[in-house]
């Protein structure tokens, strides 16, 4: 079963995408290929019981485990040593990506705190996009009663357009709100 995004690709985004880039086949047209959400642990590196929250926390946004990322080398400065787990990720694809990219769009972003539109600037030259959020309390599926501390995360939506103009106009005709007046 598709859901609501993916109806809304096929049926109107593409045709869109097809007169807009100027393409001759609906296949050129381009599309969402993955979402990864990330966290990076900070200044909670060391306590665990934290890190298990943020886990939660991710696990409960995605809906699947996140896979740790450690540490490729030591850095004394930040008291990182090598192998020690820094961060946490999941990726996204297929329906649940869709299904977390509309409930991006629909839900969570209207509920971040004085929120005034999407910044055109955080795209690459492969037309990837990269959305980063102070606060995870955003999210629907955190319960604020069981928050002890905020964290931040960052979600990076790839896309298979060949620019950064094929990607924008993808996430726009998807229903991102992006700034009207920002300029490049």
């Amino acid at each position: 079963m598709e859901s609501r995004l993916q109806k809304k690709y096929k049926t109107e985004v593409v045709p869109a995408l097809k007169e807009r880039l100027g393409l001759r086949n609906v296949m050129q047209a381009p599309k969402l290929t993955k979402v990864v959400i990330n966290v990076g642990y900070g200044r909670f590196v060391k306590e665990t019981a934290l890190i298990d929250v943020i886990d939660g926390t991710l696990k409960a946004i995605s809906g699947q485990k996140p896979v740790h990322n450690k540490s490729r080398k030591s850095i004394s400065n930040f008291k990182i040593r090598e192998g020690m787990n820094i961060g946490a990720s999941v990726t996204l694809r297929g329906k649940k990506m869709y299904d977390f990219v509309d409930k991006l769009i629909s839900i969570t972003l209207p509920r971040v705190r004085d929120f005034r539109g999407l910044s055109r600037k955080s795209f690459d030259q492969r037309g990837n996009y990269c959305v980063g959020f102070k606060e995870h309390n955003a999210f629907p599926e955190v319960k604020i009663e069981s928050m002890d501390k905020l964290h931040g995360l960052e979600v990076v939506i790839g896309a298979s357009a060949k620019s950064k103009e094929a990607g924008m106009a993808l996430l726009e005709q998807l229903g991102f709100p992006f700034k009207t007046n920002e300029k490049e």
